[in-house]
Protein backbone atom coordinates (compact mmCIF):
# COMPACT_ATOMS: atom_id res chain seq x y z
CA UNK A 1 0.00 0.00 0.00
CA UNK A 2 0.55 3.71 -0.80
CA UNK A 3 -0.44 7.01 0.62
CA UNK A 4 0.08 9.54 -2.32
CA UNK A 5 -0.97 13.17 -2.31
CA UNK A 6 -3.77 14.49 -4.82
CA UNK A 7 -3.07 18.09 -5.75
CA UNK A 8 -4.49 20.91 -6.95
CA UNK A 9 -4.34 20.71 -10.50
CA UNK A 10 -3.13 23.25 -13.67
CA UNK A 11 -6.77 24.42 -15.12
CA UNK A 12 -5.51 26.61 -17.61
CA UNK A 13 -3.30 29.40 -18.95
CA UNK A 14 -2.83 32.13 -16.01
CA UNK A 15 -4.88 29.96 -13.43
CA UNK A 16 -2.72 29.87 -10.27
CA UNK A 17 -5.51 28.87 -7.69
CA UNK A 18 -8.90 27.58 -7.05
CA UNK A 19 -11.70 27.34 -4.92
CA UNK A 20 -12.83 24.44 -3.70
CA UNK A 21 -16.85 24.59 -4.10
CA UNK A 22 -17.83 20.94 -3.70
CA UNK A 23 -15.99 17.87 -2.13
CA UNK A 24 -17.87 14.82 -4.57
CA UNK A 25 -16.31 12.19 -2.78
CA UNK A 26 -15.60 11.55 0.97
CA UNK A 27 -13.45 10.23 3.44
CA UNK A 28 -13.00 6.13 3.21
CA UNK A 29 -14.52 6.54 -0.45
CA UNK A 30 -13.03 3.59 -3.07
CA UNK A 31 -12.42 6.36 -5.93
CA UNK A 32 -11.47 5.18 -9.29
CA UNK A 33 -8.74 6.61 -11.57
CA UNK A 34 -10.10 10.05 -13.55
CA UNK A 35 -12.96 10.03 -11.60
CA UNK A 36 -14.26 12.98 -9.94
CA UNK A 37 -13.45 14.24 -6.59
CA UNK A 38 -14.37 17.69 -6.14
CA UNK A 39 -15.61 20.86 -7.68
CA UNK A 40 -13.79 23.95 -8.05
CA UNK A 41 -14.08 27.50 -9.29
CA UNK A 42 -11.53 29.45 -11.25
CA UNK A 43 -12.26 33.23 -11.86
CA UNK A 44 -13.13 31.52 -15.26
CA UNK A 45 -15.28 28.05 -15.11
CA UNK A 46 -16.18 25.91 -12.24
CA UNK A 47 -14.95 22.38 -12.90
CA UNK A 48 -15.02 18.98 -11.89
CA UNK A 49 -11.28 17.90 -10.79
CA UNK A 50 -10.66 13.87 -11.31
CA UNK A 51 -7.91 12.08 -9.63
CA UNK A 52 -4.73 10.26 -11.35
CA UNK A 53 -4.56 7.75 -8.88
CA UNK A 54 -7.47 5.08 -8.13
CA UNK A 55 -7.76 4.15 -4.48
CA UNK A 56 -9.22 5.21 -1.02
CA UNK A 57 -9.51 8.60 -0.39
CA UNK A 58 -7.83 8.97 3.22
CA UNK A 59 -8.11 12.27 3.91
CA UNK A 60 -8.93 15.62 3.00
CA UNK A 61 -6.71 18.47 3.06
CA UNK A 62 -8.96 21.64 2.34
CA UNK A 63 -12.38 22.10 3.30
CA UNK A 64 -15.20 23.66 1.14
CA UNK A 65 -14.91 27.61 0.18
CA UNK A 66 -10.73 27.19 0.95
CA UNK A 67 -8.71 28.81 -1.75
CA UNK A 68 -5.81 26.39 -2.85
CA UNK A 69 -2.94 27.53 -5.28
CA UNK A 70 -1.96 25.21 -8.18
CA UNK A 71 0.43 22.34 -6.89
CA UNK A 72 -0.86 22.32 -3.06
CA UNK A 73 -1.95 19.05 -1.61
CA UNK A 74 -5.44 19.03 -1.23
CA UNK A 75 -6.25 15.24 -0.69
CA UNK A 76 -4.11 11.83 0.38
CA UNK A 77 -4.91 8.91 -1.48
CA UNK A 78 -4.13 5.84 -0.32
CA UNK A 79 -3.49 3.27 -3.55
CA UNK A 80 -2.59 -0.44 -3.83
CA UNK A 81 0.72 -0.10 -5.39
CA UNK A 82 3.79 1.69 -5.84
CA UNK A 83 3.95 5.23 -7.30
CA UNK A 84 6.43 7.26 -8.53
CA UNK A 85 7.78 10.37 -7.33
CA UNK A 86 7.25 12.11 -10.98
CA UNK A 87 3.97 11.29 -10.71
CA UNK A 88 2.84 13.39 -7.83
CA UNK A 89 5.18 16.08 -8.64
CA UNK A 90 3.20 19.06 -9.34
CA UNK A 91 2.90 19.95 -13.40
CA UNK A 92 5.94 22.80 -14.20
CA UNK A 93 4.95 25.28 -16.10
CA UNK A 94 6.24 24.31 -19.82
CA UNK A 95 8.76 26.09 -21.82
CA UNK A 96 7.08 29.28 -23.45
CA UNK A 97 6.23 29.30 -26.72
CA UNK A 98 6.55 32.69 -27.55
CA UNK A 99 8.79 35.18 -28.70
CA UNK A 100 9.43 38.56 -27.30
CA UNK A 101 10.17 41.02 -30.01
CA UNK A 102 10.63 44.47 -28.18
CA UNK A 103 12.07 44.82 -24.59
CA UNK A 104 10.89 47.25 -22.25
CA UNK A 105 12.02 48.99 -19.47
CA UNK A 106 11.98 46.20 -16.43
CA UNK A 107 8.04 45.34 -15.24
CA UNK A 108 7.08 45.14 -11.69
CA UNK A 109 4.66 42.33 -11.25
CA UNK A 110 4.15 42.65 -7.75
CA UNK A 111 0.64 45.05 -8.24
CA UNK A 112 -1.93 44.18 -10.77
CA UNK A 113 -3.84 47.16 -11.66
CA UNK A 114 -7.28 47.99 -12.45
CA UNK A 115 -8.51 49.25 -15.54
CA UNK A 116 -8.50 52.70 -13.35
CA UNK A 117 -5.29 52.85 -12.61
CA UNK A 118 -5.93 51.52 -9.32
CA UNK A 119 -4.09 48.93 -7.24
CA UNK A 120 -5.78 45.40 -6.42
CA UNK A 121 -2.95 45.98 -3.72
CA UNK A 122 -5.66 46.07 -0.62
CA UNK A 123 -6.04 47.96 2.74
CA UNK A 124 -6.55 44.88 4.40
CA UNK A 125 -3.74 42.20 4.92
CA UNK A 126 -6.57 39.47 3.62
CA UNK A 127 -5.78 37.42 0.23
CA UNK A 128 -8.20 37.20 -2.29
CA UNK A 129 -8.15 35.41 -4.78
CA UNK A 130 -8.36 35.74 -8.96
CA UNK A 131 -12.36 34.37 -8.55
CA UNK A 132 -13.24 36.92 -5.71
CA UNK A 133 -11.30 39.73 -7.31
CA UNK A 134 -13.39 39.07 -10.88
CA UNK A 135 -16.79 39.14 -8.82
CA UNK A 136 -15.83 42.45 -6.77
CA UNK A 137 -14.88 43.68 -10.46
CA UNK A 138 -18.21 42.43 -12.34
CA UNK A 139 -20.40 43.89 -9.34
CA UNK A 140 -18.65 47.08 -8.93
CA UNK A 141 -17.57 46.49 -5.17
CA UNK A 142 -14.50 48.75 -4.37
CA UNK A 143 -11.58 48.25 -2.58
CA UNK A 144 -12.83 49.15 0.47
CA UNK A 145 -16.27 47.13 0.53
CA UNK A 146 -14.52 44.29 -0.03
CA UNK A 147 -12.15 44.97 2.77
CA UNK A 148 -15.63 44.84 5.18
CA UNK A 149 -17.21 41.49 3.75
CA UNK A 150 -16.61 38.85 6.50
CA UNK A 151 -14.80 36.02 5.20
CA UNK A 152 -15.25 32.32 6.40
CA UNK A 153 -12.59 30.97 4.98
CA UNK A 154 -8.68 29.75 5.91
CA UNK A 155 -7.66 32.69 7.70
CA UNK A 156 -10.25 34.57 7.19
CA UNK A 157 -10.73 34.67 3.51
CA UNK A 158 -13.49 35.59 1.36
CA UNK A 159 -14.46 33.05 -0.58
CA UNK A 160 -16.79 32.85 -3.46
CA UNK A 161 -19.98 31.92 -1.06
CA UNK A 162 -19.36 34.85 0.84
CA UNK A 163 -19.11 37.00 -1.77
CA UNK A 164 -22.55 35.73 -3.29
CA UNK A 165 -24.23 36.29 0.70
CA UNK A 166 -23.01 39.72 0.33
CA UNK A 167 -24.53 40.51 -2.87
CA UNK A 168 -27.84 38.94 -1.92
CA UNK A 169 -28.21 40.79 1.22
CA UNK A 170 -26.33 44.01 -0.90
CA UNK A 171 -29.35 43.60 -3.61
CA UNK A 172 -32.00 44.32 -1.05
CA UNK A 173 -30.35 48.14 0.44
CA UNK A 174 -29.33 49.65 -2.58
CA UNK A 175 -30.08 52.88 -1.75
CA UNK A 176 -26.94 51.90 0.84
CA UNK A 177 -24.68 49.90 -1.10
CA UNK A 178 -24.54 52.44 -4.02
CA UNK A 179 -22.97 54.92 -1.27
CA UNK A 180 -19.70 52.79 -1.66
CA UNK A 181 -19.61 51.10 -4.41
CA UNK A 182 -17.60 51.89 -7.56
CA UNK A 183 -18.27 53.16 -10.91
CA UNK A 184 -20.45 50.66 -13.04
CA UNK A 185 -19.74 49.12 -16.20
CA UNK A 186 -22.51 51.45 -17.94
CA UNK A 187 -20.82 54.92 -16.56
CA UNK A 188 -20.82 58.07 -17.07
CA UNK A 189 -24.49 57.16 -16.01
CA UNK A 190 -27.35 58.97 -17.52
CA UNK A 191 -30.80 59.42 -15.89
CA UNK A 192 -33.28 56.20 -17.09
CA UNK A 193 -36.43 56.96 -17.44
CA UNK A 194 -38.61 53.77 -16.25
CA UNK A 195 -42.43 53.45 -16.84
CA UNK A 196 -45.09 50.68 -15.24
CA UNK A 197 -44.86 48.77 -18.08
CA UNK A 198 -40.92 48.21 -18.25
CA UNK A 199 -39.54 45.57 -16.87
CA UNK A 200 -36.00 45.35 -15.18
CA UNK A 201 -33.80 42.90 -15.96
CA UNK A 202 -30.50 42.25 -13.90
CA UNK A 203 -27.42 41.27 -15.69
CA UNK A 204 -26.64 37.83 -14.48
CA UNK A 205 -22.87 37.09 -13.53
CA UNK A 206 -21.10 36.11 -17.04
CA UNK A 207 -22.86 39.71 -18.82
CA UNK A 208 -21.30 41.74 -16.58
CA UNK A 209 -18.07 40.27 -17.22
CA UNK A 210 -18.56 40.50 -20.96
CA UNK A 211 -19.79 43.71 -20.50
CA UNK A 212 -16.78 44.88 -18.26
CA UNK A 213 -14.25 43.26 -20.62
CA UNK A 214 -15.79 44.52 -24.35
CA UNK A 215 -15.14 48.10 -22.49
CA UNK A 216 -12.06 47.24 -21.41
CA UNK A 217 -10.86 46.08 -24.85
CA UNK A 218 -12.38 49.02 -26.19
CA UNK A 219 -10.54 51.74 -23.90
CA UNK A 220 -6.98 49.44 -24.18
CA UNK A 221 -7.20 49.00 -28.03
CA UNK A 222 -7.25 50.68 -30.87
CA UNK A 223 -9.38 49.63 -33.08
CA UNK A 224 -9.67 49.39 -37.06
CA UNK A 225 -11.79 46.96 -39.34
CA UNK A 226 -11.14 46.30 -42.77
CA UNK A 227 -13.68 44.36 -45.46
CA UNK A 228 -13.06 41.90 -47.86
CA UNK A 229 -15.93 40.29 -50.24
CA UNK A 230 -14.85 36.53 -50.60
CA UNK A 231 -16.70 33.85 -53.36
CA UNK A 232 -17.69 30.67 -51.60
CA UNK A 233 -18.95 29.14 -54.33
CA UNK A 234 -16.89 26.14 -54.40
CA UNK A 235 -17.22 25.68 -50.85
CA UNK A 236 -20.95 26.06 -50.75
CA UNK A 237 -21.23 23.48 -53.90
CA UNK A 238 -18.48 20.71 -51.86
CA UNK A 239 -20.64 21.05 -48.92
CA UNK A 240 -24.08 20.56 -50.42
CA UNK A 241 -22.52 17.68 -52.56
CA UNK A 242 -20.37 15.93 -49.49
CA UNK A 243 -22.88 16.78 -46.05
CA UNK A 244 -24.68 13.68 -46.26
CA UNK A 245 -21.88 11.30 -47.06
CA UNK A 246 -19.45 13.29 -44.80
CA UNK A 247 -22.36 12.91 -41.43
CA UNK A 248 -22.55 9.03 -43.04
CA UNK A 249 -18.64 8.58 -42.41
CA UNK A 250 -17.95 10.75 -38.87
CA UNK A 251 -21.48 10.79 -37.47
CA UNK A 252 -21.98 13.81 -37.24
CA UNK A 253 -22.46 17.42 -39.72
CA UNK A 254 -20.21 19.84 -40.80
CA UNK A 255 -20.40 23.45 -41.02
CA UNK A 256 -18.82 26.23 -42.83
CA UNK A 257 -16.83 27.25 -39.10
CA UNK A 258 -14.20 24.66 -39.98
CA UNK A 259 -13.64 26.16 -43.60
CA UNK A 260 -13.30 29.35 -41.96
CA UNK A 261 -10.87 28.15 -38.67
CA UNK A 262 -8.75 26.74 -41.87
CA UNK A 263 -8.06 29.64 -43.95
CA UNK A 264 -7.48 31.91 -41.18
CA UNK A 265 -4.62 29.04 -39.38
CA UNK A 266 -3.31 29.43 -42.99
CA UNK A 267 -3.11 33.04 -43.24
CA UNK A 268 -1.66 33.18 -39.82
CA UNK A 269 1.24 31.17 -41.16
CA UNK A 270 1.87 33.68 -43.80
CA UNK A 271 1.32 36.53 -41.91
CA UNK A 272 3.12 35.24 -38.00
CA UNK A 273 2.65 39.26 -36.65
CA UNK A 274 -1.20 38.72 -36.51
CA UNK A 275 -0.42 36.27 -34.21
CA UNK A 276 0.93 38.17 -31.07
CA UNK A 277 0.16 39.94 -27.67
CA UNK A 278 1.06 43.32 -25.89
CA UNK A 279 2.39 43.25 -22.35
CA UNK A 280 3.37 47.11 -22.10
CA UNK A 281 6.05 48.43 -24.27
CA UNK A 282 6.85 44.71 -25.83
CA UNK A 283 5.17 42.63 -28.42
CA UNK A 284 5.04 38.84 -27.69
CA UNK A 285 4.69 36.51 -31.14
CA UNK A 286 2.93 33.21 -30.43
CA UNK A 287 4.73 30.23 -31.87
CA UNK A 288 1.52 28.27 -31.36
CA UNK A 289 -1.94 28.75 -33.74
CA UNK A 290 -4.90 28.47 -31.20
CA UNK A 291 -8.11 29.31 -32.70
CA UNK A 292 -10.94 30.81 -30.66
CA UNK A 293 -14.31 30.20 -32.00
CA UNK A 294 -17.34 32.86 -30.77
CA UNK A 295 -20.28 30.69 -29.54
CA UNK A 296 -23.55 31.46 -28.47
CA UNK A 297 -25.08 30.39 -25.24
CA UNK A 298 -28.86 29.07 -24.72
CA UNK A 299 -28.67 32.24 -22.18
CA UNK A 300 -27.76 34.58 -25.12
CA UNK A 301 -24.56 34.87 -23.92
CA UNK A 302 -21.34 34.29 -25.85
CA UNK A 303 -18.28 32.14 -25.12
CA UNK A 304 -15.06 31.72 -26.55
CA UNK A 305 -13.57 28.20 -26.44
CA UNK A 306 -10.30 27.16 -28.13
CA UNK A 307 -8.81 25.19 -30.71
CA UNK A 308 -5.43 24.64 -30.48
CA UNK A 309 -2.34 23.98 -32.73
CA UNK A 310 -5.37 24.71 -35.34
CA UNK A 311 -2.58 24.98 -38.71
CA UNK A 312 -1.54 21.22 -37.67
CA UNK A 313 -5.51 20.16 -38.16
CA UNK A 314 -6.67 19.12 -40.81
CA UNK A 315 -10.28 19.64 -42.65
CA UNK A 316 -12.06 16.79 -40.59
CA UNK A 317 -9.96 17.70 -37.18
CA UNK A 318 -11.16 21.35 -37.20
CA UNK A 319 -14.79 20.27 -38.30
CA UNK A 320 -14.92 17.57 -34.99
CA UNK A 321 -12.91 19.84 -32.83
CA UNK A 322 -15.54 22.60 -33.91
CA UNK A 323 -18.18 20.06 -33.12
CA UNK A 324 -17.13 18.85 -29.65
CA UNK A 325 -16.76 22.11 -28.22
CA UNK A 326 -19.86 24.02 -29.73
CA UNK A 327 -21.63 21.38 -28.18
CA UNK A 328 -19.96 21.19 -24.97
CA UNK A 329 -20.17 24.79 -24.39
CA UNK A 330 -24.03 24.62 -24.84
CA UNK A 331 -24.60 22.57 -22.02
CA UNK A 332 -21.54 23.95 -19.58
CA UNK A 333 -19.32 21.26 -19.95
CA UNK A 334 -16.08 23.18 -21.05
CA UNK A 335 -13.28 23.04 -18.95
CA UNK A 336 -11.33 25.96 -18.39
CA UNK A 337 -8.11 24.83 -20.76
CA UNK A 338 -11.30 24.94 -23.38
CA UNK A 339 -10.92 28.63 -23.04
CA UNK A 340 -7.83 29.36 -22.72
CA UNK A 341 -4.34 30.15 -24.49
CA UNK A 342 -6.26 31.21 -27.66
CA UNK A 343 -4.10 33.87 -30.20
CA UNK A 344 -6.78 34.55 -32.40
CA UNK A 345 -10.28 34.60 -32.47
CA UNK A 346 -13.45 33.75 -35.56
CA UNK A 347 -16.66 34.99 -34.89
CA UNK A 348 -19.43 33.80 -37.22
CA UNK A 349 -22.27 36.45 -37.55
CA UNK A 350 -23.20 35.05 -40.73
CA UNK A 351 -24.92 32.18 -37.92
CA UNK A 352 -27.99 35.31 -37.11
CA UNK A 353 -28.12 36.24 -40.89
CA UNK A 354 -25.58 39.17 -40.50
CA UNK A 355 -24.13 40.41 -43.31
CA UNK A 356 -20.79 41.68 -41.82
CA UNK A 357 -20.31 43.10 -38.43
CA UNK A 358 -17.12 44.77 -36.45
CA UNK A 359 -16.29 42.48 -33.68
CA UNK A 360 -14.09 43.94 -30.94
CA UNK A 361 -10.83 42.65 -29.95
CA UNK A 362 -10.20 39.89 -27.07
CA UNK A 363 -7.95 41.01 -25.15
CA UNK A 364 -4.92 40.33 -25.05
CA UNK A 365 -4.75 39.16 -28.41
CA UNK A 366 -4.31 42.26 -31.00
CA UNK A 367 -6.99 40.89 -33.67
CA UNK A 368 -10.59 39.01 -34.78
CA UNK A 369 -12.14 37.95 -37.84
CA UNK A 370 -16.17 37.94 -37.99
CA UNK A 371 -17.56 35.95 -40.88
CA UNK A 372 -20.77 37.04 -42.57
CA UNK A 373 -23.72 35.41 -44.11
CA UNK A 374 -23.26 33.41 -47.22
CA UNK A 375 -25.94 34.97 -50.08
CA UNK A 376 -26.26 34.42 -53.64
CA UNK A 377 -25.34 37.38 -55.90
CA UNK A 378 -24.49 38.39 -59.57
CA UNK A 379 -20.94 38.82 -60.19
CA UNK A 380 -18.47 39.21 -63.23
CA UNK A 381 -16.99 36.00 -63.71
CA UNK A 382 -13.83 35.51 -65.88
CA UNK A 383 -13.69 33.24 -68.21
CA UNK A 384 -11.36 31.87 -71.58
CA UNK A 385 -13.58 33.37 -74.15
CA UNK A 386 -14.59 36.50 -72.07
CA UNK A 387 -16.23 37.93 -69.00
CA UNK A 388 -19.86 36.62 -67.93
CA UNK A 389 -22.30 37.53 -65.33
CA UNK A 390 -23.12 34.90 -63.04
CA UNK A 391 -24.85 33.82 -59.99
CA UNK A 392 -22.01 33.80 -57.32
CA UNK A 393 -22.46 32.30 -53.50
CA UNK A 394 -20.88 35.48 -51.91
CA UNK A 395 -19.83 36.53 -48.01
CA UNK A 396 -17.82 39.50 -46.49
CA UNK A 397 -15.38 39.10 -44.13
CA UNK A 398 -14.84 41.85 -40.98
CA UNK A 399 -11.33 41.92 -39.81
CA UNK A 400 -10.81 43.92 -36.91
CA UNK A 401 -7.37 44.45 -35.08
CA UNK A 402 -5.30 46.52 -32.80
CA UNK A 403 -3.83 49.50 -34.78
CA UNK A 404 -1.22 50.29 -31.95
CA UNK A 405 1.14 46.85 -33.66
CA UNK A 406 -1.34 46.13 -36.55
CA UNK A 407 -0.92 48.43 -39.17
CA UNK A 408 -3.44 48.56 -42.36
CA UNK A 409 -1.35 47.06 -44.37
CA UNK A 410 -0.91 43.75 -42.46
CA UNK A 411 -4.69 43.85 -41.49
CA UNK A 412 -5.87 44.04 -44.80
CA UNK A 413 -3.52 41.95 -46.52
CA UNK A 414 -4.40 39.66 -43.66
CA UNK A 415 -7.82 39.11 -44.08
CA UNK A 416 -7.45 39.05 -48.14
CA UNK A 417 -5.34 36.02 -47.50
CA UNK A 418 -8.10 34.48 -45.84
CA UNK A 419 -10.41 34.63 -48.61
CA UNK A 420 -7.70 33.70 -50.80
CA UNK A 421 -7.54 30.83 -49.41
CA UNK A 422 -11.57 30.01 -49.13
CA UNK A 423 -11.85 31.67 -53.22
CA UNK A 424 -9.11 28.50 -53.61
CA UNK A 425 -10.62 25.77 -51.80
CA UNK A 426 -10.71 22.78 -54.19
CA UNK A 427 -14.35 21.71 -55.42
CA UNK A 428 -12.71 18.38 -56.22
CA UNK A 429 -11.40 17.60 -52.18
CA UNK A 430 -11.79 13.70 -51.01
CA UNK A 431 -13.28 12.96 -47.72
Amino acid sequence: MASVEMLMPKMGESITEGTVLTWLKKEGDVIEQDESVLEVATDKVDTEVPTIHGGVLKKILVKEGDVVAVGAPIAIIETSGEVSEQAITPTQLPDPKEEILEVAPELTNSIIENSDGQSNSLEDDRFYSPLVQSIAKAEDISKSELAKIPGTGKEGRVTKQDMLSYLDKRSKNVSESAAIASPSISAPKVQISISASDEIIEMDRMRKMIAQRMVESKRISAHVTSFVEADMTNIVLWRNKNKDAYKAKYGEGITYTPFFIEAVAKAIRDFPMINISVDGERIIRKKDINVGMAVALPSGNLIVPVIRNADQLNLVGISKKVNDLANRARINKLSPDDLAGGTYTVSNVGSFGNIMGTPIIPQPQVAIMAVGAIVKKPAVVETPTGDVIAIRHKMFLSHSYDHRVVDGSLGGMFVRRVADYLESFDINTLL
